[in-house]
């Protein structure tokens, strides 16, 4: 299986499944206010950075189709990886801008994981 197809599927469905998870049991809104513990920010910061890593190094396409999706969402990872691990107070602050957005954010992670899903396929 090509790469761009396993990444499309991989995230595509975690998008879907995390966003329908965060609309029916309002588990962002827990989440976010998990924010307040440094040591999970921090651990999870460890997760967020291997899973971006993975993605850049398997999959660091830029051209002009939706494969940069992929590539982008990598180093966003890597990014948000890094900013957890090295600032998670503003981690903190950040999530907070996202409790009143919570169903907006559930829904276009919905919305995005499955574009992401579908374009797998075609």
């Amino acid at each position: 299986m090509e790469y761009t197809i396993f990444f499309a599927r991989l995230w595509g469905s975690f998008f879907v499944i995390f966003g329908l998870l965060f609309i029916i049991t309002r588990q962002l809104g827990k989440t976010i206010e998990m924010t307040d513990d440094k040591a999970f920010v921090i651990s999870t910061g460890y997760i967020t950075l291997l899973m971006g890593l993975v993605t850049v190094i398997l999959h660091n396409v830029w051209e002009l189709s939706w494969k940069v999706v992929i590539t982008l969402l990598g180093w966003s990872t890597v990014i948000k990886g890094i900013m957890k691990v090295g600032f998670p107070e503003k981690i903190h602050k950040e999530a907070q801008r996202f409790k009143k957005k919570q169903f907006v954010s559930a829904f276009f992670l919905i919305i995005l994981g499955a574009w992401l899903f579908w374009m797998s396929f075609i």
